[in-house]
């Protein structure tokens, strides 16, 4: 499996099925020219959308007629099980920014979420759906988010085998959140040590702790 992360939180994960048929997934593609940020060309056989917002939503910038997934549910894509988990955008319930969609993907013996534009820190029920994650896609940069120490929280919560922050300040970027740096020192991480693409097997996970992992966009 490999994992490209395009900034924000668009994220293109490559996999294959259990017929051995390569399959590319891409999530939240955002919009270009509102972001500030560059998207690459991107075609994908599924695209997960977490919400409704110009930063997340922009599916037509992915060719190649994919199955999109932008509301809650159980999925199954080629043997790849795919599970929207329904969650908010802030702290009341929706009421400010409405809601969002955390998405829980399961390929090659991996588990991954994909916390989209959480809000707020995880209830039971929410924790009950997420209970095996490998690899954690988390936003860490607030304002419109969950900030950072409240993605510690969550982390410590979930126990993921991986964990990629995402959605934060990076150059370019239009919208006014927190940079890595604050997340990254927490953790004890250098926000200077990235990662191009992330290449990962079950069997290469960690096993003895967490690994933070801050990624290049790409």
């Amino acid at each position: 499996m490999r994992i490209i992360w395009h900034g924000h939180s668009c994220f293109s994960i490559k996999t294959k099925s259990l017929l051995n048929e390569e399959i590319n997934i891409v999530i939240d593609p955002f919009d270009e020219k509102k972001t500030g940020i560059k998207l690459p060309k991107l075609k994908a056989d599924t695209v997960l959308s977490s919400h409704d917002h110009y930063d997340h939503n922009n599916i037509k910038a992915v060719a190649g007629d994919p199955f999109i997934i932008k509301n809650p549910g159980e999925f199954e894509i080629k043997n790849i099980f795919i599970q929207g988990i329904p969650s908010f955008h802030d702290k009341k319930n929706g009421a400010e920014r409405g809601e969002n969609i955390i998405f829980y993907l399961e390929s090659e013996k991996i588990h991954i979420a994909h916390l989209g534009d959480l809000g707020h820190l995880l209830d039971e029920k929410q924790l009950s759906k997420l209970s095996k994650v490998d690899i954690l896609m988390i936003p860490i940069g607030g304002k419109y988010t969950i900030n950072y120490s409240e993605a510690i929280e969550i982390i410590s919560q979930l126990e993921p085998k991986i964990i990629i922050p995402m959605h934060y300040k990076i150059p370019g970027l239009k919208i006014d959140i927190d940079t890595v740096d604050k997340f990254a020192k927490e953790m004890g991480v250098d926000p200077n040590k990235k990662t191009d693409k992330l290449k990962i097997a079950k069997k290469n996970l960690p096993t003895d702790r967490s690994e933070v992992i801050i990624m290049n966009k790409k």
